[in-house]
């Protein structure tokens, strides 16, 4: 699936693809940095530095205009659904760390490279417990960079993401 997204992306210089491909919810950094190396083959540097940038690239920005999309798509049945269905589900992960630790209750929950964890459900959980944009975004982009290691660790084949779990 990654690799077809590069091939759609195929006009672009390949460190913008992988920008682009980063930003993505669900793909992420986690899909854009092996997508860097194994596909573009981009140096582990030059393509953590694209995914990185790529992943921080729309936090700020939904951050800043979740509240006004909630608002403007919970009129159509399907985005009241999707809102119930993911506020409740980064509710049921995220309270026990977000009362304990804060606002960097995130960081692990950003970090760890896997499905349905990462910088977009960083952003809802962050909209959710009322954090505000530049603390929010700084945490984010911590967990962003652990994100990173993680992943290029797995790509060197030094750990196996099964581990990190």
């Amino acid at each position: 699936m990654v690799e077809d997204l590069a091939l759609w992306l195929a006009g672009l210089p390949d460190w913008l693809a992988v920008v682009v491909i980063s930003m993505l919810p669900v793909v992420e950094l986690r899909g854009g940095l092996p997508l860097a190396v194994g596909f573009y083959g981009m140096s582990l540097g030059w393509g953590f530095v694209a995914a990185v940038v790529g992943n921080l690239l729309p936090v700020p920005f939904l951050l800043k205009f979740l509240p006004y999309l909630e608002e403007r798509l919970r009129v159509f049945r399907v985005f009241d659904l999707f809102f119930d269905w993911l506020f409740d589900r980064v509710r049921d992960r995220m309270t026990g760390s977000v009362r304990t630790y804060g606002l960097l209750g995130l960081i692990p929950f950003v970090a760890v490279p896997l499905p349905v964890t990462g910088a977009w459900t960083g952003v809802a959980a962050a909209y959710l417990f009322g954090f505000r944009l530049v603390p929010a975004t700084l945490v984010i982009f911590v967990g962003i960079l652990i994100s990173g290691f993680i992943v290029s660790l797995a790509i060197l084949g030094v750990i196996s993401i099964a581990t990190v779990v």
